[in-house]
């Protein structure tokens, strides 16, 4: 962990100001562009902090949360796809559940995002989660009123009941502006291969852009309690959002470093005269390249 802190502290370009004293979206002086060789190094020195944290959670049976929320095209499934790619998906899963089956619609809401919860030695990270209700459940009218008022009521209580458990919960708020969420939809309009991450939904939330503010604005006047705090990720920029993000996770969760000494290698097992099946037998992918 102390590595961690020490690579972040010296990559002194990804302070940032403090966002405390403007609203989301709001316009504020860009920092200066992260540079390509800084952003790399950065990374790569804080995936190698993410293996020690994954070994110290297998190997202490701790069990985490970290619940990703923000607007469309915000950069969530980014900084995901950064934290796992080095991990090991027995230990570090990330659960993105679709639309509930009507048998679901039934149940009590939490219960199926129960069902995902960590055990002992598991980091859960949760793009999109209970949240929903109080997002896009609430202003695309999928939730009654009484629903909604019954989410904010239970959901500070449901995950202090977590984190007595055991669990530890963080959660993040991936903050995109007005401006470079529009540039963003207009990118994936473009290309082909990232078309399908623009959804009919994410199109109509463009079109309401006040109303999914004054949601959040409610769900953290409710949800932002002591025990599982919510931690807003300024996401203009996708190489400091990642870092920023995965630099805060890396801090927010003690570790020791478990690596396991230099391991040599025996030597492969001689034939002992083993013949293997003539080549003719077997079926090879063309090679076209």
């Amino acid at each position: 962990m102390a590595e961690a802190e020490q690579s972040a502290a010296s990559a002194g370009t990804l302070v940032t100001t403090d966002p405390k004293d403007r609203t989301e979206g709001e316009a504020e002086t860009k920092p200066k562009k992260l540079k390509n060789k800084v952003y790399e190094r950065e990374l790569a020195s804080f995936q190698v902090e993410l293996v020690k944290l994954q070994e110290w959670i297998r190997d202490q049976g701790l069990k985490v949360v970290v619940i990703f929320e923000g607007r469309d095209a915000a950069g969530k499934g980014g900084v995901i796809k950064r934290i796992t790619e080095g991990l090991n998906p027995r230990i570090c899963r990330v659960v993105a559940l679709g639309t509930p089956t009507e048998r679901e619609k039934t149940q009590w809401y939490f219960q199926r995002y129960v069902a995902q919860l960590p055990a002992a030695g598991e980091m859960i990270l949760f793009d999109r989660s209970w949240y929903n209700r109080a997002g896009v459940e609430r202003v695309m009218g999928f939730c009654t009123d009484e629903e909604y008022r019954e989410f904010m009521r239970t959901c500070p209580e449901f995950e202090r009941m977590l984190v007595r458990s055991g669990i530890t919960v963080l959660k993040y708020w991936f903050s995109v502006s007005d401006e470079e969420q529009e540039r963003r939809f207009q990118s994936r309009l473009q290309d082909p291969t990232r078309r399908w991450k623009l959804s009919p939904m994410d199109v109509e939330s463009r079109s309401r852009w006040v109303e999914y503010s004054r949601a959040k604005d409610e769900m953290f006047a409710h949800t932002d309690i002591e025990e599982a705090p919510w931690w807003v990720v300024e996401a203009d920029s996708k190489k400091r959002a990642r870092l920023n993000c995965i630099n805060h996770l890396l801090s927010s969760i003690p570790y020791q470093d478990l690596t396991p000494e230099h391991i040599i290698l025996p030597p492969r097992q001689e034939d002992g005269g083993y013949v293997r099946p003539p080549i003719a037998s077997q079926r090879f992918v063309p090679e076209v390249y």
